[in-house]
């Protein structure tokens, strides 16, 4: 009897010993799609809150998620101890057998605060042209990017919120930029880097002539007239100016990511009794939709929606994107994209906030 049970014992300590030895491998599956979803939702979330936040003139907190391990332990233990007494005892033999499984998962999150001088030049530091018509060039459209990014065009102004207040764009500037897309689309205009022994490298924006039919060579020589560019040049040199610049270039006053974010906050839906409170910034009822990117919305109401590609809680509101709006959604992942290329990384040395997650 007692023999049966060492054996017993002996083979349920094995298949414990044999269950555990590839744990680590079968959690990676599922802890790398687990984890990225959840980073992703959290900075998206992030970023419309801080786009709210602006709107009520309140300051914007970045918080970003530095690094994630992920620690993992399994025990196992299996005991047997038994009495094997005479034969005249009245107890008889006894055995008893036991086992134990601890498992314990404790990841180990640390943030970082993103602060300092080089995050706050990051951020009020105007995005460089070449980054922006890169992205043009990546297939996003030249009106929704552009409508989105800068100011102006060779002097020629887009819509604007500087001071809290709407400078409505130039007809020429929303001319512009479908005309611009329309060329985009037809594959009539392109960006390439050049280098130059003086200057290093430059970006330069140049219009096709071959293989373009007549009526996209007519868009094309509109679009140069409505930014003031000579008509014979097929390249112009990209360069940042919020004038206009020499006859060879184009001058694009590229916004900021605050500006960028501040244009953003005024497609805000804020409550009415907010703005009657002059909590938040004045609603822009006139302003005119002059682009694509003039059709993003942000939802506000008291109830948390039910299907939000991303929804904040602010100030005993909820404020969201819905799911269904194609075009708001592409702007808040071009702002999140942006934020990559404005260099707005935190220095080296910053508190680090640890939090084991138990």
């Amino acid at each position: 009897m007692i023999t049966k049970t060492f054996r017993a014992a002996a083979l349920v300590g094995a298949l414990a010993l044999t269950g555990c030895t590839h744990l680590g491998p079968k959690t990676v599956a599922v802890d790398r799609f687990d984890y990225s979803t959840a980073i992703a939702d959290s900075w998206k979330q992030q970023t419309l809150l801080n786009i709210v936040k602006l709107r009520y003139m309140d300051l914007p907190v970045f918080v970003d998620v530095a690094s994630i391990v992920a620690g993992y332990s399994m025990q196992t233990g299996v005991n047997v101890n038994g009495t094997l007494s005479s034969q005249n005892a009245v107890q008889g033999n006894f055995a008893a057998l036991g086992g134990q499984a601890i498992y314990t998962d404790r990841p180990t999150i640390t943030y970082v605060p993103m602060t300092g001088e080089k995050f706050l030049r990051g951020l009020i530091t105007p995005i460089d042209p070449k980054n922006i018509f890169f992205m043009l060039q990546a297939g996003y459209p030249a009106d929704f990017i552009l409508g989105l990014t800068v100011e102006s065009l060779n002097g020629v102004r887009n819509r604007s919120t500087t001071g809290g207040a709407v400078r409505e764009a130039d007809p020429e500037f929303v001319r512009a930029l479908e005309l611009m897309r329309t060329v985009q689309m037809a594959g009539a205009v392109g960006m390439r880097v050049e280098e130059d022994k003086a200057k290093g490298s430059t970006a330069v924006l140049f219009f096709r002539r071959d293989d373009v039919t007549s009526d996209i060579a007519e868009k094309a020589a509109e679009l140069r007239r409505l930014l003031k560019l000579p008509g014979e040049q097929q390249k112009y040199l990209l360069t940042y100016s919020p004038v206009r610049g020499a006859e060879n270039e184009l001058a694009v006053n590229s916004r900021s990511m605050l500006q960028i974010m501040q244009a953003f906050a005024s497609y805000l839906d804020v409550p009415a009794a907010h703005l009657k409170d002059h909590r938040a910034l004045p609603a822009f009822e006139n302003a005119a939709p002059e682009s694509r990117f003039d059709r993003v919305r942000i939802h506000s109401g008291k109830d948390k929606p039910p299907d939000a590609f991303a929804a904040v809680h602010y100030r005993e509101h909820w404020f969201w994107i819905d799911d269904a709006d194609v075009q708001t959604k592409r702007a808040l992942t071009a702002v999140m994209f942006f934020f990559t290329l404005a260099e707005t990384g935190s220095p080296e040395k910053l508190p680090l906030i640890t939090i084991p997650a138990q």
